[in-house]
């Protein structure tokens, strides 16, 4: 049985990530067999509750109030349009529902009541409810788990030598303190990155290592191809190949056994067989739905139709509930 580890290291994992692709695959295959259904993906939905007007400066995102984008700014919705909008992701497959909002930090204010009755509302519809609001304390952690919430998502992004590189606005460790934060509250961790963006298979590698080496790893994994934008300063980033997506997806898978490993951001560019790839390597989570807050994602009935291709099934809610530990 494959051991669940915490101390990984750089040549250890570097060696993972470049070893033969068939290789690889076949190791991450056949670790992802022992812990989850291998015919089983989790279908997950995010919604843009507040989009655009971000004061942060990430190089890769099309909300930031810096950038010249298509992208127009929204308050934050109605509590009944959102929970309308899971009732209808409800009924076309997900059990997971995420709300993005495009903030640096949660306020204590009237935004954040409404955002909490938003969970509630979610909660009682019997899905996972996901929130990424960016930076929380703990006491906001405290509310939101009180409040029904399944998850918190709040990626790393890149690693801590090349972080800077992408955003100022912030440091690597706030997010490491936002994590910390979520995993104090007894909220499920959904924490993962972005390839793509002009980084070094090392700094994947580091991002991977720093996820595997927390005290507990990350309930969920998001891996996402970066989509480039118009307007930002990664507009002209080529496209990334499908062997990185796979690679990364088969070491997480290798790394972290027991989390969901989501192909997210990027699958509108792939094929069906680049993400049957993905699949194969370990990746059993994806967001489903037309749009990934604001960037193209593939349709509910493209989805539907792999899926039966795949004999793939959708994961129930809450499937893995009793797992999550407090650290």
């Amino acid at each position: 049985m494959t051991e669940i580890r915490n101390n990984w290291s750089l040549a250890e994992v570097e060696a993972i990530y470049n070893s033969p692709f068939l290789d690889l695959v076949y190791r991450a295959a056949t670790v992802h067999r022992q812990f989850h259904d291998g015919q089983e993906v989790q279908v997950c939905t995010l919604l843009s509750v507040k989009t655009g007007g971000c004061p942060e400066d990430c190089a890769y995102c099309p909300q930031a109030a810096r950038y010249h984008t298509d992208v127009k700014v929204h308050k934050l919705m109605e509590v009944d349009e959102v929970l309308s909008a899971a009732s209808e992701a409800k009924s076309k497959g997900s059990t997971r529902f995420c709300m993005g909002a495009a903030w640096r930090e949660v306020r204590d204010n009237r935004d954040f009541d409404k955002v909490i009755d938003m969970v509630k509302g979610v909660n009682a519809m019997d899905m996972e409810v996901c929130c990424t609001l960016g930076m929380i304390t703990d006491s906001q952690a405290e509310r939101l788990k009180e409040a029904g919430l399944y998850a918190y998502n709040h990626n790393l992004d890149t690693s801590d030598t090349f972080y800077n590189e992408i955003i100022s606005t912030r440091q690597f460790d706030d997010r490491i303190h936002t994590l910390e934060n979520v995993r104090k509250s007894g909220i499920s961790v959904c924490s993962g990155g972005i390839i793509g963006m002009g980084e070094t298979v090392t700094d994947r590698v580091k991002m991977l290592i720093t996820l595997a080496n927390m005290p507990g790893h990350p309930e969920s994994v998001p891996v996402n191809a970066l989509v480039p934008v118009e307007g930002t300063p990664l507009e002209k980033q080529p496209k990334v190949p499908v062997w990185d997506m796979v690679r990364m997806i088969a070491t997480a898978r290798i790394m972290m056994p027991k989390a969901m490993v989501r192909l997210s951001a990027g699958r509108v560019m792939m094929s069906d067989e680049e993400q049957t790839l993905c699949f194969m390597a370990g990746a059993n989570s994806i967001f489903s739905g037309e749009r990934l807050l604001t960037t193209p994602n593939p349709g509910v009935d493209h989805d539907q139709q792999l899926f039966q291709t795949l004999n793939l099934r959708p994961r129930k809610s809450f499937k893995d509930s009793e797992a999550l530990v407090v650290a």
